[in-house]
């Protein structure tokens, strides 16, 4: 499956230099994905042990499905958002304007890259390859 691309890439102001562009790792969002199905099997067996019923069986593969199909609707969308991190700003796949001097704090959550700026606001560079690496680099020359 192609991954798409925006068709223009916000343009960046006079003097301004792009330092780097990420965008979701299509081997990460599957990975992570079938971590989230094992969980979910996990959970879905547990709950219905639980109740007792006999056909716990039935948990597991409900919710590999479930997260398949999540997984196939959803993975051209996510993994086709690109961010840009600038000399002076970081530019989100919807366009809006971060800049670098009102971010605060970079931290790693799983396969995501999680910006916090001055006023709480907070964005998620989701299913990165090496989300600490994403952090590293927006975090340094600030």
């Amino acid at each position: 499956m192609p991954v798409p691309q925006p068709a223009t890439l916000p343009a960046l102001a006079d003097g301004e230099t792009l330092i780097a562009s990420f965008t979701g790792n299509r081997a990460t969002y599957i990975k992570e994905h079938v971590m989230l199905a094992a969980i979910g099997s996990v959970g879905a067996a547990a709950a219905l042990m639980a109740m007792g019923d006999p056909n716990y069986w039935v948990g597991p593969i409900g919710a590999v499905f479930a997260i398949a199909v999540r997984g196939f609707y959803v993975a051209s969308e996510q993994i086709g958002m690109t961010w840009q991190l600038t000399d002076r700003r970081l530019i989100t796949p919807a366009g809006i304007t971060v800049p670098r001097s009102e971010i605060v704090k970079v931290r790693t959550i799983i396969s995501a890259a999680q910006v916090i700026t001055r006023s709480g606001e907070k964005y998620m560079l989701k299913y990165q390859a090496n989300p600490k690496a994403v952090a590293e680099t927006i975090m340094a020359e600030r």
